[in-house]
Parts: structure tokens; sequence; C-alpha cells
């Protein structure tokens, strides 16, 4: 069936996977979009990613203009229910060519008994759009999210909410090894991109305007840049790593991190990339191998310390825990419909886990920066306090930025829809 599927049969499919297999977006909708050219596969994705943003507002219209809810062999159909509402009420297109649109692409999911349904389902959104039914629906965040974000952040709670069902600025970590911010810049503006330097990092750049093929840009090939938030190229800078360092990347795959402490400590690290995900890991040589850096590579869990460490302390260790991604939710809308509210307590008791796994790991005088792209005080703030208390070597450290707000440990940073994503880091020194 896929071969025949077009941009919003393709969409659909995948917004079915996230739904109904609880599947991630970013793996199903390269899946269904393999066998589309290049601008459908876009259209796609911008479809599917759209939906998700604004699933809870859109399926509160849809849900009482169906008779009964469509049954899970049946997601698609109401997946593209949602698309067609999408294109009627946030995407410039005339209301004839939005509904004749995801007609036909019932007819391409081999279920022409459903485009009479869709066609009277989106003429009476058309007719009469829907009313938004609650606070939680408006905001496009889950009740038990909404609440969270709310009580953690009250004076926030609407900019997270805003920056949470944007599109994602396109941020570069310039690789400061082979050319300067600057010289760059202006290679992307001879090659017709203009961009703008970020505030925090010293090697971020912003495009104004999103290529279709990242590896269209000048340099790729040659290593000038990677694509990376400017939130997440603080890490590099707050670990504090100098020359010869032994230095552990707890977590590393997809790389970002790993190669840019490289970078700037000139390849010169003995530097351990650790990830449980062998699979992820291959990014993580691409990464390496394109950008003329070293490192090893080891898939083991970080848990099983006999399987994977060789004895030897650490002086600097990146402790990127697994979390809820709270803080790049714009990035993975589908963040909002995978995550449960008990998935937090479970995830804060991992982290916890780690971090006493990886402190008898770490030399004397040495620095652990614990990071993660969640924007939740359980995950974050609350798992220091909890392992400087019954920690008796440990002592926390400044973390050197402007960036962001100071929390109770550490520094808290919240999605900016115009700069960096949602991040939170802390630093840690073992004494004695």
């Amino acid at each position: 069936m896929s071969k025949k599927t077009g941009a919003r049969s393709a969409a659909a499919l995948a917004i079915r996977d996230v739904l109904v297999h609880g599947q991630s977006l970013d793996s199903t909708i390269a899946r269904h979009t393999a066998h589309l050219p290049g601008n459908d596969a876009g259209l796609a994705r911008a479809l599917s990613y759209g939906v998700l943003r604004h699933y809870y507002s859109l399926d509160a219209g849809i849900a009482p203009l169906l008779d009964k809810p469509l049954r899970n062999k049946d997601k698609d159909i109401h997946a593209l229910l949602l698309i067609g509402a999408l294109q009627l009420s946030a995407m410039r297109m005339p209301a004839y060519a939005a509904v004749d649109s995801v007609v036909r692409a019932a007819r391409e999911l081999q279920k022409p008994w459903a485009g009479s349904l869709v066609n009277a389902i989106l003429r009476r959104w058309q007719k009469s759009p829907p009313a938004l039914l609650s606070t939680c629906q408006a905001s496009d965040h889950p009740d038990w999210l909404y609440q969270a974000i709310t009580a953690a952040w009250p004076a926030s709670a609407g900019a997270i909410f805003a920056a949470n069902n944007s599109e994602p600025p396109l941020c570069l970590r310039v690789n400061l090894r082979r050319i300067a911010r600057d010289d760059y810049m202006a290679q992307l503006l001879q090659a017709g991109f203009s961009a703008h330097a970020g505030r925090f990092s010293e090697a971020a750049l912003y495009l104004d305007d999103k290529p279709a093929d990242i590896t269209s840009l000048p340099g790729f090939a040659d290593g000038l840049f990677s694509v990376q938030d400017e939130a997440a190229q603080l890490a590099a800078g707050l670990l504090d790593a100098g020359p010869g360092m032994h230095i552990l990347d707890a977590c590393a795959a997809p790389g970002g991190k790993t190669c840019h402490i490289l970078e700037r400590l000139d390849n010169q690290a003995d530097l351990l990339a650790l990830d449980i995900d062998a699979t992820r890991l291959q990014r993580v040589e691409q990464n390496l191998a394109r950008l003329q850096l070293t490192a090893s590579i080891k898939a083991a869990d970080i848990l099983d310390v006999d399987n994977w460490w060789d004895g030897r302390p650490f002086q600097r260790i990146l402790c990127d825990a697994p979390c809820s991604a709270t803080g790049v939710i714009r990035r993975h809308p589908d963040i909002k419909l995978l995550r449960q509210a008990d998935d937090i307590a479970r995830l804060a008791a991992l982290q916890q886990q780690i971090l006493q796994t990886l402190w008898p790991l770490l030399a004397p005088g040495g620095i652990l920066l614990y990071a993660t792209c969640s924007i939740l005080p359980a995950e974050n703030s609350e798992v220091i306090a909890r392992f400087l208390a019954g920690t008796a070597d440990c002592t926390e450290i400044a973390i050197a930025t402007d960036c962001g707000i100071v929390a109770a440990h550490g520094r808290q940073l919240l999605p900016d829809p115009h700069s960096h994503d949602g991040f939170y880091y802390a630093g840690l020194k073992k004494t004695g």
C-alpha cells in the first residue's frame, strides 16, 4: 500500500502509528515517506508534525462531529480528518482543495467508503468551526502535562505552551576548529542563506530560512558545521574539560555533544562515548568521521559497569540522562501523546540510579555535568537535591552561563520560540 500513498495518506499512516502503536513520529514518518519525492515527503512531515502539535484542539473539534469514535483499525481515517481540519484552520489552502485532498487520500488508503464520511465531517467543520472546550485543549497539551508545567512555572506556562506548539528554528553549531563563525556566516550568505548568531553559544548560528536539505549547505561534507540546538551546545563548555583528559559521555547518541567536546579540545582527549543503543551509536560514528574526530565507542547498559568500564577514573563525566524530553516538544510533538504522568517518577528514579552508578567512576577533583532536556523539576533540581543530600563527597558548582533561570539546584532553560530548547544543567564536583 505504501508505494501508492501520497503525502496526506503517508502522514495519516504515520499519525496512526503514533496513536495506536505508540511509535515515535520520527521513525514512523521516515518509514511511510521513504518512497515519496522530496517535496511530497516534506509535506507529509509538515502535516504529521502539525497535527500532533495541535492534536488536542483538533481532536476536540472533530469528536463531536462523529456519530461514534472510529475503531483502532480505522485510526488512519481519523488521522485524515485531523489533517483536513488542520488544512482548513491553519494552512493557506482553498477549502475545496483541503477537503478534496483528504477524500482522495482515503481512496489511496484503500478505504473508499471513508470518502463520504471525511467529506461530510469536514464540510460541517468548515461551516461551523468548533470552539475549544477547555483550557487544556487550548494549550494543546494533555491534562497531566498542562498541570505539571503550570505548577512548576506559573508565570511562564503560557509562553512554554506557545513555544511547544511552534515550529522550532534551525540552529547550527559551527566547527570552530575549522572555521570562525563570522566566516561561515559569510559562506552561507554567498550561497543564498541568511543567518544570525546565537546569544549564548559562541558556535551557534540560526538560519533565517530552512533549506530543503541540510546537506545542501556549504561545507557539510567537509565538517564545517553540525545541526545542534543552542541549549545543547552549552554542554561542552560547561563540562570545563582540558586537553588530554579522560572523559565519559554517558548516553552519548547521536553524538552531538561528543563531537562538540572534541572540537573544543582540538581532538586531544581520551573520550568514551557510551550508549545502550548500538543502532544509534552508528550516528555517533558517522558524525565523528565527517568531522574528522576520534573517540572510543561502546554499546552497553550504563548501569552494568563491569561490562564497559576499564577501571580508569574519569576526570570529566557528561551525564545526559534519559528524561521525559518535555523541553523539546516543539521538535517531537508526539511526546505529548506518548508520555504519561507516571513516567516522571520512573524516570527520576532511573536518573538517581545513573548518578549513583557513575559517581564512583569519577576521579577526586573531577566534575560531573548532569543534563536533561526536561523542564520538570522532578527530573532536574529535585534529583540533584536528593543526590547531594546522600553523597558526602559531592559539592555543587555554579553553572557558568547567563542562559536560563537559576533553579534550587542548577540552571533551568525554558523553550524560547526564537531561540533554544528547554534544557537543564547542574554541575557536581567530587571532593577529597
